[in-house]
């Protein structure tokens, strides 16, 4: 079912069934990232400013912080011509069924066709290693950005859902008939943060990092509805350090763009340990953390 209204929410989160963290982490590397258009309001101005060293650094940087944490990397090379192919949160949505414990991926629907060759890649490589592989109905209009905007709820077999700039709603509908999931639908209202994503990191099962001015005040409403803990980051740390891409793997350690001093704190006294990396090449690009990995059963 897609939930839209705090108030058609009908059940508990110890209702739905448990779901195990995903353990493994996929990552493609940066041999040929760079800004060669501009798909997003972070890449205006940063066309073709990209040093490729330094970004190998930083990628290496988060691969090394993921390996520091007892999480498999396994990597995809990146293709020529796709220099957004190094965001592979958003190719794919992983999933991994409760009742029959069944892994797979649903393909996403680029919205931009620059990145639309991305996807075939990214299906061969989930194919080739045993993932049950499945693709949106032929007959729906709309877009889909994975894990950009589909989120899974720590522990719990429940989808947060993003929409307004580069999913649109009626993905979502497609998605819970797929995976017979429930779904809570999120609008996005700044175009800054395009992504859900960008603008709202799950922390544990009660917790999550988010930027409240992203989100209409029933996406609010439907935050405080399943979360107890709501850490808020600050306007600045969020639009220009992308605070809340940042990544919670194992529901304590939570990587995240350095200099984000305010959110840090914030994240300490919740009981998180904050794990500042350097992503500031591909924040050019509009992405950070979370946008550089996909995490999967």
């Amino acid at each position: 079912m897609l939930y839209s209204s705090p108030d058609a929410i009908d059940f508990q989160l110890h209702d739905l069934d448990p779901l195990p963290l995903p353990s493994k982490v996929v990552m493609t590397t940066p041999t040929h990232f760079d800004v060669q258009y501009v798909i997003n309001p972070h890449m205006a101005g940063h066309v073709g400013s990209v040093n490729q060293g330094v970004a190998t650094q930083q990628w290496k940087g988060l691969r090394a912080a993921y390996t520091a944490l007892d999480i498999p990397v396994h990597v995809v090379d990146g293709q020529p011509g796709l220099p957004d192919m190094v965001f592979c949160a958003n190719q794919t949505l992983p999933f991994c069924r409760p009742a029959t414990e069944t892994h797979g991926v649903v393909l996403s629907r680029m919205h931009a066709q620059e990145r639309q060759q991305e996807v075939p890649h990214y299906a061969d490589f989930f194919a080739q290693n045993g993932y049950e592989v499945h693709a949106l109905p032929d007959e729906l209009d709309t877009d889909f950005e994975g894990m950009g905007d589909a989120i899974w709820h720590p522990g719990r077999y429940l989808l947060w859902g993003g929409y307004g700039f580069r999913s649109g709603l009626d993905a979502y509908n497609a998605v819970a008939d797929l995976l017979d999931v429930d779904v809570i639908a999120l609008a996005l209202t700044d175009p800054d943060f395009y992504h859900l994503d960008t603008c709202f990191s799950v922390l544990d099962e009660h917790s999550v990092l988010l930027y409240p001015d992203a989100f209409d005040a029933t996406g609010r409403a439907l935050i405080d509805r399943l979360f107890t803990t709501v850490v808020e980051a600050p306007e600045d740390e969020c639009r220009y350090q992308f605070a809340c891409n940042a990544h919670c793997p194992d529901g304590t350690h939570v990587l995240i763009q350095e200099g984000c001093t305010e959110t840090n704190a914030r994240l300490s006294a919740a009981g998180f340990s904050p794990v500042p990396l350097d992503t500031s090449e591909f924040i050019k690009a509009g992405g950070s953390v979370f946008c550089m990995k996909q995490m999967v059963w």
